[in-house]
C-alpha cells in the first residue's frame, strides 16, 4: 500500500531516465495521433461544410493521376509533329531533355510551397505576396489568360482529329465544337469531385496510350511488324538529326513549351486537395518521372520511325489531321492500331480542355481573391464551384468558332505562340518565388525541418530553373527575330510572324507597367514578406520528425515505391 501513497518506491539511477523516456514516448505517439486524427478532421470538415467557397474534394488518387496527366494534351500528341519537321529529332530531343530537367526543378519547388500555402490561384498568390504586387499582376493576368486560350485551343485540335475519321462534309466542325464545350461544362459544373474523377478516368486512357506506343514503337523499330523492316536509328541519318541548323533548334522552344504546359496543374490543385502535406509532395514527384520517362522515352522512339521530313507532319503541309504518333504506327503497318491510337488522342485532347476549364476558372478565383480583377469573380456557391469564373471561361470558349472566320492553321499558331511563352515565363517566376520564399524563412529563424516537404533540389534547383528559363526566353527572342526562310519573307510577313512569337512578352510588360503606374507598388523587402496569411495550420515539429522517422525505417522496396506513388 506504501506504494500508493505520497512516497514512491525506490528505483535504480537506470530505472528512472527509462521511464521518464517511455512516458516521453507515449506522449510523443499521443500527440503525433492527435495532431494526425486533427488534420483528417479539419480535411473531412473542409470538405463537407455548407459554407462558400472551394471545398477540399481532391484526394491522394485524383492529385496522383492529375500529376501524371496533366499536360498530355495537343501539345504531345499532335505539336510535336511541327517541332519534328522545323527542328528534326536532334533538335526535339535537346530541347525536350532540357525542359524536363528544368520541369523537375520548378515543380519541386511548386511542390514546397503549396503544401505549406494550398490557396487558390496558387502561383499568382505567391508571386504577389513573395516578390512583387506588380509582377504577380502581370504574370497572373498572361497565365490566366493562357488557360482561357488553351480551351478553344485544345477544341479546335478535337476538330483537327475527328477529320481523322469524319469528313467535314459530314458533320461540320461547329457541331463538334459545341458538343465538347457542353461535356467538358457540364463535368465543371458537377463540382471538384466530379472533375476529379473525370481526369482519373482520362489519365488511364492516356498513360495506357503512352505506354502501349513505347511498346508498339519498340516493336517497329526492330522490325516485328508486317512492314518487315528494322529500322534502327536510320530517320537520325536519313534526312537526318537536325533540320535548319541553329534556327531550328531555337524554333522548337515555344512548341516544347507548349507540350509541356499543364504539367504544374496540381499546383492549382492545392486549395481543393484533402490532404495537401501528404498528397501534393507525392503528386509533384509523380510529375517529375512522367516527364523524364513517359515524355522523352516516347518522344525518342517516335524520333526513331518518322522522319522530319514526312508530309504529313502538321508543319510540312496543309493536311494537319495526322499526330506524328499515329504516323509511327502507320509506318509500321498495323492497319487497326491507328485508329485506337487516335482515339487515345481524342480523349486526352478531351482532358485537357476540362483541365483548361478548371484551371482558368481557379486561377480567375486567385486573381479576385487578390484584388487584381473584380471582386465578383472570386465568388463560389455553397458546393464550392466557381459559378461566375466558370462563365467567363465559357465565353472564351466559343472563340473555338473563330474557325469559320480564318483558317485553323493561323488560328493555331497565334494560340500557341501566346500559350508557350507565358508557360516559360510563370516558371521562370516560380523559381524566383521559391528562391525569396526561402530567404525570408530562414530570415525569420525557421529551419528547413520546420516545413513539411522541401525540393529535393533545393535553392540550387530553383536558380537553375530560373537561369534555364532565362535561355529559353533568348533562344526565342532569336528565332522570332531571324526566323528560318528569313531571307524569303517581305518585311510585313517578319513583323507578323516577330509579334506571333512575341506577343507573351508583350502582354507581360504592358501589364506590369499599367498596374506599376496605377497602384504604385514595389518590390516586397524580405523581412516584409508574409508568411502566415493562408498558411496551412503549421505540424509540430515532433510529429514531422516521426513521420520522416518512419519513412526512413521502412524496407527499400516501400521507399523505392514512394519515389513513384
Amino acid at each position: 500500500m506504501a506504494s500508493r501513497g505520497g512516497s514512491s518506491p525506490s528505483l535504480s539511477p537506470h530505472t528512472q531516465p527509462r521511464a521518464a523516456s517511455s512516458k516521453s514516448d507515449v506522449e510523443a505517439h499521443s500527440h503525433a495521433e492527435e495532431e494526425a486524427i486533427l488534420d483528417i478532421a479539419e480535411d473531412h470538415h473542409a470538405e463537407h461544410q455548407d459554407t462558400p467557397g472551394l471545398k477540399r474534394a481532391l484526394h491522394g488518387r485524383h492529385l496522383r493521376f492529375l500529376a501524371l496527366g496533366g499536360g498530355i494534351g495537343t501539345g504531345l500528341f499532335v505539336g510535336t509533329g511541327n517541332m519534328l519537321s522545323t527542328g528534326g529529332p536532334g533538335s526535339m530531343m535537346i530541347n525536350f531533355i532540357l525542359l524536363a530537367i528544368m520541369m523537375v526543378t520548378v515543380i519541386f519547388a511548386i511542390g514546397e510551397l503549396v503544401s505549406l500555402f494550398p490557396v487558390a490561384g496558387a502561383y499568382t498568390t505567391m508571386l504577389t505576396r513573395f516578390v512583387d504586387p506588380s509582377l504577380g499582376f502581370a504574370i497572373g493576368l498572361n497565365y490566366v489568360l493562357t488557360w482561357l486560350i488553351i480551351l478553344p485551343v485544345e477544341i479546335t485540335a478535337i476538330t483537327i482529329i475527328i477529320g481523322y475519321w469524319v469528313d467535314d462534309d459530314t458533320v461540320p466542325k461547329g457541331a463538334w465544337i459545341a458538343i465538347v464545350l457542353v461535356v467538358v461544362f457540364v463535368i465543371n459544373i458537377f463540382g471538384t469531385r466530379t472533375f476529379g474523377e473525370a481526369e482519373f478516368f482520362a489519365t488511364s486512357v492516356k498513360m495506357a496510350a503512352l505506354v502501349g506506343f513505347i511498346i508498339c514503337g519498340i516493336v517497329i523499330v526492330c522490325g516485328g511488324t508486317p512492314s518487315d523492316r528494322y529500322l534502327g536509328a536510320h530517320t537520325w541519318h536519313d534526312p537526318g538529326s537536325f533540320a535548319n541548323g541553329f534556327k531550328g533548334f531555337c524554333g522548337v522552344f515555344v512548341y516544347a513549351a507548349f507540350s509541356f504546359g499543364g504539367s504544374e496543374l496540381v499546383g492549382l490543385a492545392a486549395a481543393e486537395a484533402a490532404e495537401p502535406r501528404r498528397q501534393l509532395p507525392r503528386a509533384c514527384k509523380m510529375v517529375a518521372w512522367r516527364v523524364s520517362i513517359f515524355f522523352v522515352l516516347a518522344l525518342f522512339i517516335m524520333s526513331l520511325i518518322v522522319p522530319y521530313n514526312d508530309s504529313r507532319l502538321l508543319g510540312s503541309s496543309a493536311n494537319p489531321r495526322a499526330s506524328p504518333f499515329v504516323i509511327a504506327i502507320q509506318i509500321g503497318q498495323i492497319n487497326a492500331l491507328p485508329h485506337v491510337f487516335n482515339a487515345a488522342i481524342l480523349t486526352s485532347v478531351l482532358s485537357m480542355s476540362n483541365s483548361a476549364v478548371y484551371a482558368s476558372s481557379r486561377l480567375l478565383v486567385g486573381m479576385a481573391e487578390n484584388q487584381h480583377l473584380p471582386t465578383f469573380l472570386a465568388y463560389t456557391d455553397r458546393k464550392g464551384r466557381p459559378l461566375p469564373a466558370l462563365v467567363v471561361v465559357f465565353l472564351f470558349g466559343l472563340l473555338a468558332f473563330l474557325i469559320y472566320s480564318a483558317s485553323e492553321g493561323e488560328i493555331f499558331s497565334w494560340l500557341v505562340g501566346i500559350s508557350g511563352l507565358s508557360m516559360i515565363f510563370m516558371w521562370g517566376t516560380v523559381c524566383a518565388a521559391h528562391l525569396r520564399f526561402r530567404r525570408a524563412w530562414h530570415q525569420r529563424g525557421y529551419t528547413l525541418r520546420e516545413l513539411p516537404w522541401r525540393s529535393p533540389m533545393g535553392v540550387w534547383g530553383s536558380w537553375f530553373g530560373m537561369v534555364l528559363n532565362m535561355l529559353l526566353l533568348a533562344g526565342n527572342f532569336y528565332y522570332a527575330a531571324f526566323p528560318i526562310g528569313e531571307g524569303e519573307m517581305s518585311g510585313q510577313q517578319r513583323a507578323h510572324d516577330f509579334f506571333e512569337n512575341m506577343i507573351s512578352a508583350v502582354i507581360i510588360l504592358a501589364s506590369f507597367v499599367a498596374h506599376k503606374l496605377i497602384t504604385r507598388s514595389r518590390i516586397v523587402r524580405v523581412d516584409e514578406i508574409d508568411l502566415d496569411t493562408d498558411r496551412r495550420d503549421p505540424v509540430s515539429q515532433e510529429v514531422l520528425d516521426r513521420e520522416r522517422a518512419e519513412e526512413a525505417a521502412k524496407p527499400m522496396w516501400r521507399r523505392v515505391l514512394n519515389i513513384f506513388f
